[in-house]
């Protein structure tokens, strides 16, 4: 028996996970069935099914399940709904996740490597670096617990010989962080076939990391806890 619907589990969070699914690949981030979206709701959380080309995908097949790893109706959900289920799980924050086998990204992860704080971005994720995840076979739970051991309190990381996964607020957000994931990882390893890039040091991560809880908001909707981040214009009008 499907779950009742809530608040969240609207057809229009079911169109909006479709969408964003679709548009991995047309940012680059994915290619074929490869890749996974979620988005959580007040009963567990919604996510793309099991082996179904985007283009294919519709509102019935978007796979509801709850934290305890069920699943409703006869869909069965993304191989990767363990790695979803354990975000929601640890991180309260986390409205939705996008996991994709970003070029750059996937690269980097198959060497084992994270991303430093060779440039200030990095802050995006939430820390001073993006973590690889140790190897672990997809969709079981030892891949879950090695993700969470790389994410920490941030909201991405590199999986080894996989891909990337990202979350945050709402499935704008996970999006733009999984995207700002793989321009970072391509502008490093850019740096790294010239020479080895100079990393920021704690000191100016902390302090970068400040300036971001105000990163990109108008005034009135900056965090005053956090003081002033930026040196702002003077309003004329």
């Amino acid at each position: 028996m499907a779950p009742a619907l809530s608040q969240k589990d609207t057809p229009d969070l079911r169109r909006a996970l479709i969408e964003t699914a679709r548009t991995l690949p047309v940012l680059g981030l994915t290619k074929g069935t490869s890749g996974n979206v979620s988005a959580r709701i007040d009963a567990g959380f919604l996510v793309t099914p099991s082996g179904t080309p985007y283009e294919n995908l519709s509102e019935e097949l978007i796979v509801a399940m709850d934290l305890e790893g069920g699943y409703y109706g006869d869909t069965l959900p993304s191989s990767e709904w363990r790695m979803h289920l354990d975000i929601y799980r640890a991180h309260p924050a986390a409205g939705a996740v996008v996991h994709c086998h970003s070029p750059r990204a996937t690269a980097l992860s198959c060497l084992r490597r994270g991303i430093p704080a060779f440039h200030y971005m990095v802050a995006l994720a939430g820390g001073d670096r993006i973590d690889c995840a140790d190897y672990a076979t997809f969709g079981t739970a030892a891949l879950s617990k090695a993700m969470l051991a790389a994410m920490g309190d941030r909201s991405a990381c590199l999986l080894a010989n996989h891909g990337q996964i990202a979350c945050g607020p709402n499935l704008k957000k996970a999006l733009a962080v999984a995207e700002g994931v793989e321009d970072l990882a391509d502008q490093y390893m850019s740096a790294l076939s010239v020479g080895d890039p100079v990393i920021l040091d704690v000191t100016e991560m902390r302090e970068i990391l400040r300036k971001f809880k105000n990163y990109g908001k108008q005034a009135f909707e900056q965090d005053e806890a956090a003081g002033a981040s930026f040196e702002l214009p003077t309003r004329l009008g």
